[in-house]
Parts: C-alpha cells; structure tokens; sequence
C-alpha cells in the first residue's frame, strides 16, 4: 500500500491537471469511407462475418422476420421481340405490396442461357430515376435529352435512352435470364407511401406499435426504416423469383445503379443466395448515398460502401464509376478490391470499369459491360460483345399495375396507403420482432441476442481495451487521499475521480453518475466522467444529410439515420468509457484491484449491464437499480439514452440477462 501512494504522489508531482475534451465532429456521408483490408483469406472470413452481420442487423432484419405467404399475382403480359413482360404484385409483409415487372426469354430467346433445363435470374433495383420502372426521359426532360445520350455515346437507341431499367431487363431476357424491375417505395406502383421518403411527423410519434411510423422515436428503438424495408422488399423479391418454374438457384444475380447499386450492395450482403452482383456508380470511399434509403442506424460504422460491396466476396463482383462520387474509384477502393481477390484465389471474379467521362449514369457502355459479366460467370455462351438491339418502348400503358388500362385491375382487398398504412406496416413489423424475442427469452437462447448488442456496442472492438491513467490534482484527508486524472482508453480521453483510503482492502467501486468519488469504508471508489456527463456539446446531436441546421422541421433530411448510421451514440460512448475504466483499474502496473465493483442506477444501470456483458468477469459485482428505466420509455431521437434497437433486442432485460445478472 506504501508502495502505491509513493507512486500516486510522485505521478501527481510530475503530472498536469488535463482537461476533458470529448466533443468531436461527427461523421457524416460526405466523409472518406476508406476499405478495411485484411492480412489473410482467413481474416476475411471472420470480417465477412462482420459486414454481413452488421448489415443485416441495421436493416432492422436480424434475424429475419418470418416469411409470410407472397400472395403473389403475375398478369397482363405483354409480348416483346424476344422477350415477354408481365405485371406483379406480392406482400412482403401482411399488407405491403412490392410493385414490379417481370421480364422472362421469349421466342429464340428461350433456347439461350440454360444449364441442365433452368436459367439464371437477376434482381433489379432501380435507384432514383423518376417513377422508377416506368421512367420516361423524353416525358421528364424532352427529346432533347434522349437524342444527347445517343450522340455522346452513352445509348444506342432511343427506347434505351428513354428508359435504361427497361432496356436491361429486355435484354437481360434476350440473354436468356429471368430479370424482375422491382419498385422502391413511393415509386411507379408503390404508392401505399405517398412520397419516397418521409421526415419527422408528429402526428406519426405513437410509442405502441400501430401508432407510429418511420423517423419516430418508437420505430427507432425498432431499426425500422424505410432503407430495411426496402432491404426485405429485395429478399422477397428473390424469394418469389424462386417460386417460378425453372430457375436456377446457382445462377441468381442483382444489379442496379444509384440507389439500385445501394440495394444491390445490400442484397448481396444480407442474402448469401445471390450468386453474383454488379452495382453501379454506387461504391466509393467518398459519398456513401444521400437518401433515406441508402442510409440507415449502425450501417457506416467501421464499414463503407467499399466493405458492403466486398461482401460477397469471393462471388462475382463488378461494378461501374462515371463523372460523380465515384471518379475516383480506379484510385481509392479498386485496388483494395483486387487485392482482396487475389488472396482469396479468385481475381478473375472481379471487375470494375471507370467510364468516368459519362456522368452519373446505368448507360448502353454500363450495360454492355453488365451483360460481358452475365455471359460469363453465368455460362450463356454468346459471342462477345453483347450487344443490345432496339426494342418497342414500354411505357405505363405496358408496364403500370394499379391501372385502368390493364382492364381496370382493382387493389387487392384491405389494401392501405398513406400515414395508416405506414403505421400498420410498423405495427406489423414489431410484432413479429416481439415474437421473436419472446420466444427466445423463454428458451434462455441469447446467442442472437448476444451477437446483436456486440455489434452495436462494438463490443470487440474494445473487449481488449489497453488503458492508462494519467494524474491531475490530488489532495490528502484524514486517512484518504483524493485524487483527479485521465483515464485514456478505448474511448477518448475523460476525466475521472479517486477517493483512496489509506487502508486499502484492495477493492474498487466504480461509481457512475455526477456525484464526487468518496472512499466506502476500506474501498477505493472511482468516478469516471462519462460521454457527455459534462459536456453540453457532448451528445447525440440532431443532423441533416446536407449538413444544413435550415431544413424544414419535417423534412427528410431530419432522419436519425444520418447521426447514429455513422456515429456511436452516447450511451455506447459511456459503456466504451465504463469499459476503460475498467481495464485501466485491472491493468495498472502498481495497483492490485482484488474486486472490482460498478454501482448505478436509472439509465445508467443499464451502462453497468453493457459493460459486464463486454467484460465478463472483469466485473465482479453489479450493484445497480435500474428503477423505472426502460428504453421503451425513450421519446427522443437525440435523447442521451437512445440506443437504435434497443427495444427490438430486448431492453434493458436483455442486457441484464447478457450480463448474467
């Protein structure tokens, strides 16, 4: 004991009282996203793991919901020169309808593409073309517009130029593959949302399921967002190209631009049944997509567009780069790429093309290189180049599905739109997260819920946590010393308080809240300065997707999305604190921690709870009360206790559980 209060003396001595600084900008979507290479074929296993896992659990869609029947409806075709067209509708959830086309080999045609009598198929998510599938470039921007693309080079005819989501179904067919056009919420025939994406409504802030929407606190503490819900549109939508005769579940594709290559990232990431995937003008280490559907909690956080476009990897991959966020592409994320396929053995799986002079775009040049890609790694045996012919354009006489001119084909019966269907859509959403959850609870299983609070805690990213202390001022009572310092650990460095008796018995309290350290009986106490504790700067503080503080209240740019999918939130700071805390006292050259205690209560029980389950018996007493705290309870996105997912994976009963107590 002499030996310790010699060297805490001799530290404070030398030492400077350092000031807490904590407040950092927050990443944003405008950032450089850099790739996360890994040494060996075998770490990229484990990392794999991680990007997927990650991924699914930011969709909102870890584990997956179940899988209701699609009640699916195939109708009003429409013959092509070699390939036929058809409308669809099914319910990816009970209610929800996904809107799309579906363009199948017709003719000569047919004979093409098939192994062992089936055929591939391909997703096609469309991204931010005006009313999706059934775009029209003349009718948005005038003729003008389509004859430009062909003279630069970009189409070669004007039905493609009018609409590049059609000519590539077409002739995706033409090659013998399946291909399904597929609408993005509040696009073409989705219009049970009335806008593609939606911000903050008070009319939509209920905390019961059926009472709120998305961008509500509620749905929040759900990881619902319009982004999963498109997400688990793209895995029914594979699931019901599955229900067709004939197709090939070793050949299955997804391809699509803008936010159709975000989608494609997504699908390929979260679906380990897709077989290959060539999104477009999409993976950058610079912008990561604007919209709130290429955005949502935890997706950006120690991953990026490069990460999600890798996940497949060794799978085929190709991708495309024009005059936008992706210019830089053959510099900054390619390589890493390549690199990665060569350590897994397969560099002949991946591709990218940097047709930079063309702007944002899914042109012919994109296309062609799409469909070299397909004839390849898909064994359709065409002469190469593959090359598009002119067809027919399909406009929403051909293509639209609520419409009077498919024989005034009626919606489906209780079907719903607007602010009541998007509250249904929750309601239906989180009762099946609830189901989930209870049973599991009842079992006693806690692996998936174990596997869901380490990914959003990070938990190993800081289970190893090396920390130190640093002395600031001390001062000498009777019979105890008190003394403040840093603490530099995982997180960044915070400030912490000691109160340190004479006779120490060589155990450790740590005390969490504002209250200064005092000594308990023969104990040491410690009171770190938790994330925000004392720092008004220091929270979750609201952003915009542009940055801009003068966006309408209700405006989309609003959305959490764009805090908490690049950013820990101050709860996961605080454990991250909790956590250094910890591993400074167990790791100190001259101190001998005999028991190491945390006390708490409220919402910081639940700090407590988090950082046992990270560090296991490196904690060997909890003595807190959570009283009334529930993260249910939290009623605001920016709140210092939201936690995205919180209420999805249990509360703060799951956190107790997972720490054993």
């Amino acid at each position: 004991m002499r030996i310790l209060i010699l060297f805490i003396l001799t530290v404070l001595l030398a030492g400077e009282s350092t000031a807490e600084t904590r407040y950092t900008e927050a990443v944003t979507l405008h950032d450089y996203h850099p790739f996360r290479a890994v040494e060996s074929a075998e770490a990229w296993d484990a990392r794999q793991k991680e990007i997927r896992l990650r991924t699914q659990l930011a969709c909102g869609l870890y584990p997956f919901p179940e899988k209701t029947p699609l009640n699916a409806k195939r109708f009003g075709a429409v013959e092509g020169d070699g390939f036929t067209v058809e409308r669809v509708y099914f319910e990816s959830f009970p209610g929800h309808y996904v809107t799309g086309s579906l363009f199948t080999p017709s003719g000569e045609s047919e004979k093409l593409g098939l192994v062992d009598g089936k055929r591939p198929a391909f997703l096609c998510p469309h991204g931010h073309w005006k009313d999706g599938r059934l775009h029209d470039a003349q009718e948005a921007s005038g003729h003008k517009s389509v004859k430009y693309q062909i003279a630069n080079g970009g189409e070669r005819f004007e039905a493609a130029a009018r609409n590049p989501i059609v000519a590539r179904c077409v002739q995706l067919a033409r090659m013998g593959c399946v291909a399904f056009a597929y609408d993005m919420l509040g696009g073409a025939d989705s219009i049970q949302f009335v806008e593609h994406r939606r911000g903050p409504r008070p009319g939509m802030n209920g905390t019961k399921p059926g009472e709120f929407g998305f961008v509500s606190p509620a749905a929040t503490l759900r990881l619902q967002t319009n982004f999963g819900l498109q997400s688990w549109n793209s895995v029914r939508a594979l699931d019901y190209l599955l229900t067709l005769d004939g197709i090939d579940e070793t050949r299955l594709g997804v391809t699509g631009a803008s936010g159709g290559g975000t989608q494609t990232m997504i699908s390929a990431a979260i679906d380990d049944r897709i077989d290959a995937a060539f999104p477009c003008v999409m993976p950058s280490t610079a912008m990561q997509g604007g919209c709130t559907c290429e955005n949502t909690h935890y997706l950006r956080i120690g991953q990026g567009n490069m990460d999600l476009a890798a996940a497949p990897a060794p799978k085929p991959l190709g991708m495309t780069a024009a005059d936008d966020w992706t210019i830089e592409l053959e510099t900054k994320g390619h390589p890493d790429l390549v690199d990665l396929y060569k350590k897994l053995n397969a560099p002949e799986n991946y591709e990218a093309h940097f047709d930079i002079h063309f702007k944002h775009n899914y042109n012919h040049v994109s296309r062609s290189n799409l469909y070299s890609f397909v004839n390849r790694h898909f064994k359709i045996g065409l002469e190469e180049p593959v090359l598009e012919r002119d067809f027919k354009h399909l406009g929403r006489k051909e293509l639209a599905i609520w419409s009077v001119a498919v024989a005034g084909e009626p919606k489906p019966e209780g079907y719903l739109a607007g602010d009541e269907h998007e509250k249904m859509l929750n309601q239906v959403w989180a009762n099946d997260s609830a189901k989930t959850l209870d049973a599991a609870m009842k079992k006693g299983d806690l692996t998936w819920l174990s596997d869901a609070w380490s990914t959003i805690l990070r938990a190993d990213d800081v289970r190893d946590t090396k920390a130190t202390f640093e002395m600031g001022d001390k001062s000498a009572g009777e019979g105890v010393v008190t003394m403040d310092g840093t603490v530099t650990g995982s997180s960044s460095p915070f400030a912490a308080s000691f109160s340190h008796p004479s006779d120490w018995n060589g155990e450790v309290y740590i005390v969490l809240g504002d209250k200064p350290a005092q000594a308990e009986g023969k104990a040491s106490v410690v009171n770190p300065s938790l994330y925000g504790q004392n720092d008004e700067k220091a929270r979750n503080t609201p952003m915009t997707y542009s940055g801009k503080k003068d966006v309408a209240a209700d405006s989309w740019q609003r959305s959490p999305v764009y805090l908490y999918g690049y950013n820990d939130s101050v709860f996961v700071r605080r454990v991250h604190d909790l956590v250094s805390t910890v591993a400074m006292i167990r790791q100190h050259p001259k101190w001998e921690a005999k028991k190491v205690a945390v006390k708490a209560d409220g919402s910081l029980s639940a700090v407590a709870y988090a950082a046992k389950f990270i560090l296991g018996d490196q904690i060997d007493e909890l003595d807190v009360d959570s009283g009334d705290f529930s993260f249910s309870k939290v009623s605001d996105n920016w709140s210092d206790d939201m936690v995205p997912g919180a209420v999805k994976y249990g509360d703060i009963a799951a956190l107790r559980a997972l720490a054993g107590e």
